[in-house]
C-alpha cells in the first residue's frame, strides 16, 4: 500500500457526533467514559474540546491510549489546520501516562503496543466514525459493538480508501506463446490446479494485491500484500459460501487486511480468518492454496500450456518489471512500523513459511520460517515440524516447493522435474505430488508454502520456528 504524505483534515465535530446519535454523553458500561467525549476532544470547538479533556482526564486509563493517538495522527503536521490540536492532544497524553515522547508518533505506538491491551468497549466503534474521515466505508467495518481478535490500536491506515487498490476481478490471460511483454527472468507467481497453470507476474499483480480468479474450476482470491512480501492464494468458498472479497485500506502489523463484501468483516492475510466483524467466531477459514514464487522462464519450460495475465488489465499502471515498489523493495526499512521485531534476519530477507496443524497443539497451526538464502543451499531440505516428516525441493532458479516425505528419504535432484530417493528410486516433480515413476499411485503430497518478508512473519508469528 502506497502511504499518502499527510491526513485529511478532520471535519467538523457535529457531523462526527451525528454519526454517533445525538443523545447526551453517558458513561458507557464498566465506568467507560461515552465515547463522544474523545469525539468532542479530538473535532469540537476548542471550549468543547477543553471540557471532554478534562471529563476523560478524570477517567483516564492507559487503554484509551490508541484512541487519543488515532486523533492526533489524523491531525499531525503539516496538517496546519489540525497543527494546535495535534500538540493539545500530544500533551495531554503526556500528562495522563506520565511518558514524555513528545509527537514522536512511533515512540507512543512502541509505549502503547508494550502495554497490557484493555481497550475502550467502543474503541472499534469510535476508529470507524474517526476514519469514515478519510473515506466513508471506513464506518462499515467498526459498527457499534463490533468484535475483534486483534489489537485495535495496531490497525492502521494505509493511504488509500477502500478498494482504492483496485483488486483484478477475472483478469484476461493469454497463452505463454503469446506474452512477448514478459522476459525469462520476470518474477511471477505460479499456481496449478487440476491440470490448469497460470502464471500472475509480480510486475502486475503488485499493482493490484489481490486477483478473483478460477483456477482449474476453484474459486480464487489471490491475495499478494507488497509490505509484507507475501503472496497467498485462498479458495473464496469457505464451507460453500461464496465470498467476495475487497482491499479494506487498512492494515495489521504491516500486513494488508482484506474484507468480504457480504458481511464487511475484517480477515488476517496470513492465516485467512476473520478477525473483525459479523464473522468472528464463525469458524471460517480460508483455505490456502499452493503457490510458487519463480522466473517466467522456468514456470513457462515446466508448463508449457500455462496462462499468464495479459497487460490489459482495464487500468493505466506503468506495468514494467521492477516498477512498483520500486524504493521500498530496494531498502530494508519498513513504510509502516510493526509491534515486534527480530533481528536474527534482515527486515526484508525473504523467508519460506508455513503452518502445518499441530496434533500437539490441538491441531493448531504450527508457524515455520526457513531462510531463502538456506534453502538455495541446501536444495532438497527434510526437516521435522509440527509431527510431520517434510521436505523442500528448490529448483536452480531458487523456486520452493514442499512436500509431505513420510518415511521417504529424498537424496539428489535429478534435472528439473525429477528427484531421487536414498533407495535409488526416481520420483517426478509435480505442482501436486512427488510421484513415484515406477508407480504412479505412490505420492507424496504438496504441502502449501509461500514466501514472505522476515520482519512481516515475524510480526505476526513470534514463536515462529526460524531455520537459517
Amino acid at each position: 500500500m502506497m502511504k499518502q504524505p499527510s491526513a485529511p483534515a478532520a471535519v467538523g465535530c457535529l457531523i462526527l457526533l451525528a454519526a454517533a446519535g445525538a443523545a447526551p454523553a453517558q458513561p458507557a458500561e464498566g465506568g467507560h467514559p461515552d465515547i463522544r467525549l474523545f469525539l468532542q476532544a479530538g473535532a469540537g470547538e476548542p471550549e468543547q474540546a477543553e471540557y471532554a479533556l478534562e471529563q476523560l482526564g478524570d477517567r483516564w486509563r492507559d487503554g484509551y491510549a490508541g484512541i487519543v493517538w488515532d486523533m492526533a495522527w489524523l491531525q499531525r503536521p503539516p496538517n496546519l489546520r489540525g497543527f494546535a490540536r495535534f500538540f493539545t492532544l500530544i500533551g495531554f497524553l503526556e500528562q495522563q501516562t506520565g511518558q514524555s515522547l513528545g509527537a514522536d508518533l512511533q515512540a507512543w505506538q512502541r509505549w502503547m503496543w508494550g502495554r497490557p491491551y484493555e481497550p475502550h468497549p467502543d474503541h472499534g466503534f469510535f476508529k470507524g466514525l474517526w476514519y469514515r474521515q478519510i473515506d466513508p466505508g471506513f464506518a462499515e467495518f467498526f459498527p457499534r459493538g463490533v468484535e475483534s481478535r486483534i489489537r485495535l490500536d495496531e490497525i492502521e491506515w494505509g493511504g488509500v480508501g477502500v478498494n482504492g487498490i483496485p483488486p483484478l476481478e477475472y483478469p484476461a490471460r493469454l497463452a505463454a506463446g503469446d506474452a512477448d511483454y514478459l522476459e525469462d527472468d520476470h518474477v511471477v507467481f505460479g499456481i496449478a490446479l487440476n491440470g490448469e497453470a497460470r502464471a500472475y507476474p509480480k510486475r502486475i499483480l503488485a499493482w493490484h494485491e489481490m486477483a478473483l480468479d478460477r483456477v482449474g474450476g476453484v474459486e480464487l482470491t489471490i491475495v499478494y500484500c507488497t509490505l509484507c512480501g507475501t503472496v497467498i492464494p485462498f479458495e473464496s468458498e469457505p464451507d460453500g459460501r461464496y465470498l467476495k472479497f475487497g482491499t479494506s485500506g487498512l492494515l495489521y502489523r504491516s500486513n494488508k487486511l482484506m474484507f468480504d463484501h457480504q458481511t464487511k468483516s475484517l480477515w488476517n492475510t496470513f492465516e485467512g480468518v476473520p478477525v473483525v466483524g459479523e464473522l468472528v467466531g464463525s469458524g471460517l477459514r480460508l483455505t490456502h492454496r499452493a503457490v510458487v514464487t519463480t522466473t517466467w522462464g522456468e514456470w513457462r519450460r515446466r508448463h508449457p500450456a500455462t496462462t499468464v495475465l495479459s497487460l490489459e488489465t482495464g487500468h493505466r499502471r506503468d506495468y514494467s518489471e521492477g516498477a512498483a515498489y520500486r524504493g521500498y523493495f530496494g531498502t530494508d526499512d519498513l513504510m509502516f512500523p510493526v509491534s515486534r521485531r527480530d533481528d536474527r534476519l534482515a527486515n526484508k530477507e525473504e523467508v519460506l513459511v508455513l503452518r502445518p496443524e499441530d496434533p500437539a497443539r490441538g491441531r493448531e497451526p504450527a508457524p515455520v520460517a526457513i531462510s531463502a538464502r538456506f534453502l538455495a543451499r541446501n536444495r532438497i531440505y527434510h526437516f521435522e515440524h509440527a509431527g510431520r516428516r517434510l521436505v523442500v525441493v528448490t529448483s536452480e532458479e531458487g523456486a520452493n516447493r514442499v512436500y509431505d516425505a513420510g518415511d521417504v528419504r529424498f537424496g539428489r535432484q535429478l534435472g528439473p522435474q525429477r528427484v531421487a530417493d536414498e533407495a535409488g528410486r526416481t520420483w517426478g516433480l509435480s505442482e501436486d505430488a512427488l510421484v513415484l515413476d515406477a508407480d504412479s499411485s505412490v505420492r507424496r503430497p504438496r504441502v502449501p508454502a509461500h514466501r514472505a518478508f522476515w520482519f512481516g512473519w515475524y510480526a505476526q508469528f513470534p514463536g515462529t520456528v526460524l531455520i537459517d
